[in-house]
């Protein structure tokens, strides 16, 4: 999402940063549009007369967005880990969203529960039944191929982090959540996008 939309609606188009000067250039992906970029305009924020590191305010030369890195590397707004899918329900596609924001705002529990959701969500639309555990979802999954043969590990992990941020008092971690968003994007890719992908039956194929 690019700067521009959390913009208020009496802003003018045009707009640009009052007496942004050059800092030391940075790489980095911006948490707003998503896009790799760099830049050397912003602002550097001292502590006057301490021997403190200071933080910057770089901004986005693809969207404007300002972005804040901390003197110990904290980085704000993060962007959200994972790519974007296409072919997605639209329920699907807004969770799926949900959950990386979630992971970007440096809230893992939160993610890791919404990938869980994700998970049962893919199961009934797969023919699963419905009203049934999380656990079950997992299995069905696994058990009628949406899971790569070598792919047992990731499951004996999903089941463990998703039954433990719902029934018990664990908070997830950043790893937790990203490597969760990592097997729900696969799941995504492998079951929504990539069969779309597939030129209609009688479709001539350019070489």
């Amino acid at each position: 999402m690019a700067f521009q939309e959390f913009l208020t609606d009496g802003f003018e188009d045009g707009y640009q940063w009052q007496q942004i000067a050059a800092v030391s250039i940075q790489q980095w992906t911006c948490g707003y549009c998503g896009k790799a970029v760099a830049s050397k305009d912003g602002y550097f924020a001292s502590c006057s007369g301490r021997n403190l590191p200071g933080g910057y305010i770089r901004i986005c030369p693809n969207c404007l967005g300002p972005t804040f890195f901390g003197p110990r590397g904290q980085l704000q707004p993060r962007a959200a880990p994972g790519k974007s899918v296409t072919g997605l329900p639209p329920d699907l596609g807004a969770l799926y969203d949900e959950a990386r924001r979630s992971a970007a705002a440096g809230a893992p529990t939160a993610a890791v529960l919404v990938c869980r959701k994700i998970l049962m969500h893919i199961g009934v639309q797969e023919k699963a039944e419905e009203n049934r555990t999380f656990l079950f979802y997992v299995e069905y999954l696994s058990e009628h191929g949406f899971v790569p043969p070598n792919g047992k590990s990731w499951v004996d992990y999903v089941r463990k982090r998703g039954n433990e941020a719902n029934h018990e008092i664990v908070i997830m971690k950043d790893a937790d959540s990203m490597a969760l968003i990592t097997f729900v994007e696969m799941l995504l890719r492998f079951i929504y996008e990539f069969p779309n992908l597939v030129p209609p039956v009688g479709t001539a194929v350019t070489p």
